[in-house]
């Protein structure tokens, strides 16, 4: 009996040896980058936004609240909700990227978080993910049906990837290395370089910056790195690296790009210092009751909006993964009626329909009206 319960052990623990062999070989994929060290490590310590070894926010942002952390983990977890995945096909419009005049302002909606925009002369590519899924395993956080229509192939050279923040939602390795021929400039975040640096990036490419910092490589284009309320880190690791908010300004047009994060001061801080915008990209959708500094309700987008005197809105963060459980037509629902008779323009373009910044006529039908 012994012996056999010592066989039994011996097995056991060769399992679990190679189980745990098996996590660490895959943990050392390229995807999941390195933390920041040496020369990028010291520069972030200089940061008045980095204490105790981390990236702080402007203001106190608990991940996620409630009287009962283990409930509401449960109750995130298994508990059942309803329509968190449609059951009709996104529609889209492809819009053939490579044939659009580059003189032309125009801002294309890839889906979740990612945008295609041509503003004054450059093309600008933001947070872009391709890929089926956003997540370090493919089986996880699936992309809806219909919405990767477009892939690498698709997209022109492009000046600038601007880059808010290291979740695998916004910063996606297949992605970024089928890009990686066509990327002039990347613009991201103090650490979000380890990344770049880690999938072989030169390194007078990529620019990394401190919230409040223009970043000026040209004439007449200026991207501003900007304060978000979120967080980072691609696995346990928090706050190595840092989430921003962005602006793109050039002498016509100026742009907004919240990034993830909850509502706060800091948009209409914004909105003073760049006296208004001509487009406000927002997030809007994966919110919680649970997790409300991280990110926004649709009534907070709206209000956001308001704060940063955006002459219009184009929602995002929503209409391709599911990562909390509200329906997943339900942020287009709120932000439409969070959005009536407000002073800005609710923009709601499908995946791939142009947006033409210069068109203040331009309207967009309701398309997640009458879908399952």
């Amino acid at each position: 009996m012994k012996g056999r319960f010592g066989k039994v052990l011996l097995v056991s623990l060769i399992i679990i040896v190679v189980i745990a062999l098996s996590i660490g070989l895959y943990l050392q994929h390229p995807k999941f980058g390195t933390l920041p060290a040496g020369a990028r490590l010291e520069r972030i310590k200089n940061s008045p936004h980095y204490a105790g070894g981390q990236f702080q926010n402007l203001l106190p942002t608990p991940e996620i609240i409630g009287d009962n952390l283990f409930s509401t983990l449960w109750n995130f977890l298994f508990v059942k909700k309803e329509r968190l995945v449609p059951v009709d096909d996104i529609p889209s419009i492809k819009t053939d990227i490579m044939a659009l005049d580059k003189d032309e302002d125009v801002v294309i909606w890839l889906g979740h978080s990612s945008y295609f925009v041509q503003l004054g002369g450059k093309r600008i590519l933001i947070d872009p993910v391709f890929s089926p899924s956003a997540a370090p395993v493919s089986f996880a956080n699936k992309a809806f049906k219909g919405t990767n229509p477009y892939t690498a192939d698709d997209i022109p050279i492009i000046d600038y990837l601007l880059i808010s923040h290291d979740h695998w939602d916004h910063l996606d390795y297949p992605t970024v290395i089928s890009l990686k021929p066509k990327i002039r400039n990347v613009i991201c975040g103090l650490g979000v370089g380890s990344y770049f640096e880690e999938w072989g990036f030169a390194a007078n490419i990529v620019h990394e910056a401190d919230w409040f910092t223009a970043v000026k490589l040209e004439n007449d284009f200026t991207v501003h790195v900007l304060p978000a309320r979120h967080f980072s880190g691609r696995m346990l690791t928090r706050n190595k690296t840092l989430w921003t908010s962005l602006a793109l300004v050039t002498p016509e047009h100026r742009i907004f790009f919240s990034g993830d994060g909850g509502y706060g001061p800091h948009f209409k801080q914004i909105g003073e210092t760049f006296q208004g915008f001509d487009l406000a990209i927002m997030e809007n959708g994966q919110y919680d009751k649970n997790w409300p500094y991280i990110h926004m309700m649709s009534e907070e987008a709206a209000q956001a909006t308001e704060d940063l005197k955006a002459k219009a809105l184009l929602p995002g963060h929503a209409g391709k993964f599911t990562i909390a459980n509200h329906p997943w037509d339900e942020p287009f629902q709120r932000i439409n009626a969070a959005s009536q008779n407000k002073d800005y323009r609710l923009l709601t373009p499908m995946i791939g329909e142009l947006v033409e910044l210069a068109n203040e006529q331009q309207v967009f039908a309701p398309w997640w009206e009458g879908m399952n």
